[in-house]
């Protein structure tokens, strides 16, 4: 009995020992875990804020993709990182790269035997190296999306094995480079600094690396993308601007008729364009143009064209022989499939007529009073005639005509854009001709402006829109 205590106590010692030395074991584990962690969220911290910073730099996108490969290696004490983005074709590309990182493909013989200029030509291979989706570790996770850790490359079958040493792949991570469902690339470290095969850990540190790489890189191009368009905005408001004073800031006043111009453009910058050109005390022209294409190349053909209109226009009263000049000048002027409809007209109130040429343009409108019966009679005048800056010289000339109208008190002479009568409403009905003809011969009683103004009503009525698919331009002449 004596020896049994003894022993008992000698038992129950150990096991308490054992109990103790376990709970201090588990400490130290659990101790360990937490600092690992806590280094990870350090990492990552201080990633995420160079990633922020670069932000701020305005850097490329290809400088930001350095400085991930860059966090990468100081992050996990990596000997060389790469990026691999995704290409339009499918395939993987590497577009960043520190320190010697293995080349995904074996080195041809020529490149190998260059050991002098070994890392020029090995981060040249880096640079312009892609390959498919299905090759190596990399394509694996392209296709994944799961982070892969290999601990040893030197028996790992999916790694490459180069001859040269330095290029030997002993562990690697890669991770995907991801932002929401989009896998936009794969982030790579190879051989850690201390000879030691990367751990969990590390993975884990590579993984939280990849998925804010991705957020990086969208707010990067999400960046790119506003401070481009808000230039873009400011070239074309600055566009807008000049367009704006290229067109008559106000109308000429003119005993015996009133005339109204309404300009509606459906983007920033237009291709309309009209004018009138005091031409005498009884005579003016009025001129209305649209200009094929939309946007600042079609606002600078606007311009060329108007600057020489107004210098043509007092050396020819002719509307045939103006347009004739018009179309020598703009022929060189213009290149490619750019061309300009013209509807020119001159007004003269001393003898009641309106004399005009249409080169390629939409014929214009007059609404006159049928005296005999009482009602108003609108008609479309047709005339021939190519557009200016399409044909040659010669062929303009041979096939444009000069026709005269008369215009007599209270009659109404319309000129416009196709885009008043191809607006079109929610079931693909264009406002048609018609329609625009009906609308003034109601409202002929009305004066000028309140023509157009009513038109325009009865447009957006009809259309249901706030906006349209092309520039309206109007010019309304009402003989008093």
């Amino acid at each position: 009995m004596s020896l049994l205590f003894p022993f008992v106590l000698l038992v129950v010692g150990c096991l308490f020992g054992w109990l103790y030395f376990r709970e201090v074991k588990r400490s130290s584990e659990y101790l360990e875990r937490a600092q690992l962690a806590q280094q990870e969220k350090l990492i990552v911290a201080d990633f995420m804020h160079d990633m922020v910073q670069a932000l701020g730099d305005e850097l490329t996108k290809e400088e930001l993709f350095q400085r991930i490969v860059h966090a990468a290696v100081v992050g996990t004490g990596a000997l060389s990182a790469c990026v691999f983005e995704k290409t339009d074709r499918g395939t993987l590309r590497s577009v960043a790269v520190e320190g010697l990182f293995p080349p995904h493909r074996p080195l041809p013989p020529h490149v190998r035997d260059k050991i002098a200029t070994r890392a020029k030509f090995i981060e040249s291979v880096l640079k312009t190296e892609e390959f498919p989706v299905t090759e190596g570790v990399a394509g694996e996770v392209f296709r994944t999306r799961t982070t892969v850790l290999v601990k040893d490359g030197r028996t790992d079958e999916r790694v490459v094995r180069h001859s040269d040493s330095s290029l030997r792949v002993t562990t690697a991570i890669c991770a995907p480079i991801v932002f929401r469902d989009e896998v936009l690339g794969v982030l790579a470290v190879c051989n850690s600094a201390d000879g030691a095969p990367f751990t969990p850990t590390d993975q884990s540190v590579v993984q939280s690396l990849g998925e804010q790489a991705g957020i990086a890189i969208r707010n990067n191009t999400f960046l790119r993308l506003m401070m481009e368009r808000k230039q873009i905005d400011i070239d074309l408001g600055l566009a807008r601007s000049i367009q704006l004073m290229l067109l008559p800031q106000e109308l000429p006043e003119i005993e015996g008729v009133q005339i109204d111009a309404q300009y509606v453009s459906s983007h920033t910058i237009g291709g309309d364009l009209y004018d009138v050109i005091s031409l005498g005390q009884r005579k003016f022209a009025v001129a209305v143009a649209d200009v094929s294409g939309k946007g600042i190349p079609a606002s600078i053909v606007m311009a060329i064209c108007r600057t020489n209109l107004h210098r043509i226009a007092q050396m020819e009263e002719s509307p045939k022989k103006v347009l004739g000049l018009l179309n020598d000048v703009m022929v060189e002027e213009i290149k490619g499939d750019v061309y300009v409809t013209v509807l020119y007209a001159v007004v003269d109130l001393e003898v009641g007529m309106i004399t005009y040429a249409r080169a390629g343009h939409e014929r214009p409108l007059l609404c006159s009073q049928d005296k005999a019966r009482g009602l108003s009679n609108a008609v479309f005048p047709d005339s021939e005639g190519f557009p200016v800056g399409m044909v040659s010289s010669d062929a303009f000339r041979d096939f444009i005509e000069e026709k005269t109208l008369p215009f007599s008190e209270g009659d109404i002479f319309m000129a416009f854009t196709d885009g008043v009568i191809e607006t079109s409403n929610a079931s693909g009905k264009e406002f048609s001709a018609a329609r625009l003809a009906d609308s003034v011969k109601s409202n002929r009683r009305e004066a000028a402006s309140e023509v157009s103004r009513k038109l325009l009503e009865s447009l957006r009525g009809f259309s249901g829109k706030g906006s349209y698919d092309d520039d309206l331009t109007l010019v309304t002449v009402k003989r008093l």
